[in-house]
């Protein structure tokens, strides 16, 4: 079973009941096997109760996507908080970015999205806007400013494009292999997480960095 995860949005108790017993719901049986029934039933309230606080099941779906990776993006906007340098920054940030991606909550909310995504575009479009957009917007943030403009030759494609590339390059096989084999999804070692972050860290800033920057890479 997936551990509940800590609030994010403020709401009222039977509202943040029925969303905990949603996310759940929804994460272990996707969201077409999903029912409101079911939801229902794993919150404890009455049906009407669900209704009440969510016009149906895509509404309700749709705010567990919003709670789930706002709880995400905050966990990556706090890890960048003390960062010593740019490195350090890619590194910190990188190493709570692949905890959350291949952690089982985040593999089960991952498949579950692009597994509906066809059916229910709009889901999976706010999926990307409130996930990856979001954080990469983070890091874009960070390599707008001064300190990182001084190290790092963005010129050629910008801020968010570059951020793009880094988490694409962080995510891409570690995720990957973790979707495909299920049985790893809770096992990638710490130094196999710190192999893919330093590589991904290394390229990047060996890519774009300027002469400081690529004397401090890993």
């Amino acid at each position: 079973m997936l551990s509940p995860a800590p609030d994010v949005f403020p709401l009222p108790d039977k509202a943040r009941q029925v969303l905990e017993a949603a996310c759940q719901i929804f994460l272990e049986h996707g969201y077409s096997a999903a029912t409101t029934d079911m939801i229902q039933q794993a919150a404890g309230v009455s049906k009407s109760t669900v209704y009440a606080y969510y016009e149906n099941k895509a509404v309700l779906f749709q705010a567990v996507i919003e709670e789930e990776c706002a709880r995400f993006t905050d966990r990556v906007v706090a890890a960048t908080s003390d960062a010593p340098d740019l490195a350090g920054l890619l590194l910190q940030l990188g190493q709570a970015y692949l905890s959350l991606v291949l952690s089982p909550r985040g593999l089960a909310l991952y498949r579950v999205v692009v597994a509906d995504a066809i059916r229910f575009p709009e889901l999976g479009h706010c999926f990307y806007q409130a996930g990856p957009r979001a954080i990469q917007k983070v890091l874009a943030a960070h390599l707008g400013t001064p300190l990182a403009q001084e190290a790092l030759d963005l010129e050629p494609i910008g801020a968010e494009r570059a951020a793009g590339l880094f988490f694409s390059m962080l995510r891409g096989e570690a995720q990957l292999e973790c979707l495909t084999h299920p049985a790893l999804e809770e096992s990638p070692s710490r130094a196999q997480i710190n192999q893919w972050l330093e590589l991904a860290v290394g390229t990047f800033l060996r890519a774009f960095g300027r002469s400081t920057a690529r004397r401090t890479a890993p």
